[in-house]
């Protein structure tokens, strides 16, 4: 019943409105026709012409009151139609609709196709990682030149994603850079030598024939997070800010953590007049967790980079080494 008294109030407010528009355009047309006897009052206009004029602005006021007459008459048979219960489209988003009854809101559906808005400000970017260049390790009492690993042979490669949130609301010098990347760290022996366990241990012993390779690879699932420094550029228009960081300089200092995902050895060389390739996946007793520092800085996505792990290559070696990588990584935007 309540129901039924709400949509016939609406019904009669509809109704006294169409009495208004009569009203507002025939007041409309008195002071245009008022005008036009000025006009001609004042000798700007022939007789003719203000003639013409005054049928063209009646013509306007009456196809006004027809039209928005219509438009009332429409939504008094909604209304009587549907007992009040409308589908009415939702003001702010002109790919759905919302159901209204009684004023009251119901639903919203959105067409699968609509376009989302853009954000006004975004404090999260996102971008894919790539990073390449020299590997080697240091050896407990020995300096890098020392190294009993090629320095030129061997290499490392990382790829993985990261976002890049601002840390404060207003200003984007500082962020925080975190992602999930996959490590590939290689290691060449020098002077013919390979990696085996012995009693435990993992040490390098020179091989029986002549190697034309010899090669260890540790692959790791990392977690690196950095605090990222350095200037942006600001830019307002069509109602959202961004912040960019392309042609400006930046730095980032952090570290990372992880796992080992696996570790093998790949050997080449002849015997017997025969090219043998061996590939050995093996533990090799290389820690399973995996931790260290990081840094990068350089000019819009190309940046130097440098990691060290903290933790020892191999748990039990006679002596201690640490994973080292220097190169490029490229954040591709």
């Amino acid at each position: 019943m309540a129901q039924e008294e709400s949509y016939k109030e609406k019904v009669e407010a509809l109704q006294n409105s169409k009495k208004q528009i009569v009203d507002q355009e025939k007041e409309a047309l008195k002071i245009e026709v008022e005008a036009i006897g000025e006009q001609l009052k004042d000798g700007e206009i022939t007789e003719t012409k203000a003639k013409t004029i005054k049928e063209d602005v009646a013509k306007i006021r009456a196809l006004n009151i027809e039209n928005r007459v219509a438009i009332l008459d429409n939504k008094i048979l909604l209304l009587e139609r549907n007992k009040g219960e409308l589908l009415v489209l939702d003001e702010d988003d002109e790919e759905g609709f919302s159901l209204d009854i009684n004023g009251k809101h119901v639903f919203t559906f959105y067409d699968k196709e609509e376009k989302k808005k853009p954000k006004y400000d975004r404090r999260t970017y996102t971008n894919l990682v790539m990073a390449i260049g020299l590997n080697n390790a240091i050896v407990d009492g020995r300096s890098l030149e020392d190294s009993p690993y090629k320095i030129g042979g061997s290499r490392f490669f990382e790829m993985g994603w990261v976002w890049r949130t601002r840390v404060f609301k207003n200003s984007n010098f500082l962020r925080l850079n975190y992602g999930v990347s996959f490590q590939f760290n290689g290691l060449k022996p020098k002077d013919n030598k390979y990696f085996v366990v012995n009693s435990g241990r993992t040490e390098l012993q020179e091989f029986e024939f002549d190697l034309k390779k010899s090669k260890l690879r540790i692959d790791n699932l990392v977690f690196p997070v950095h605090f990222e420094f350095g200037p942006s550029k600001f830019t307002k228009k069509e109602g959202r800010v961004r912040y960019s960081l392309k042609n400006k300089f930046r730095i980032g200092i952090g570290g990372y953590g992880g796992f080992n995902l696996g570790t093998r050895q790949k050997l080449k060389y002849r015997r017997d007049g025969n090219n043998v390739k061996d590939k050995l996946k093996r533990g090799y007793n290389t820690n399973n967790f995996i931790y260290g520092l990081s840094a990068y800085a350089g000019f819009d996505g190309v940046l130097l980079y440098a990691k060290y792990d903290l933790n020892p290559i191999f748990k039990d070696s006679s002596v201690e080494q640490h994973n080292i990588s220097l190169g490029l990584r490229f954040d591709l935007w």
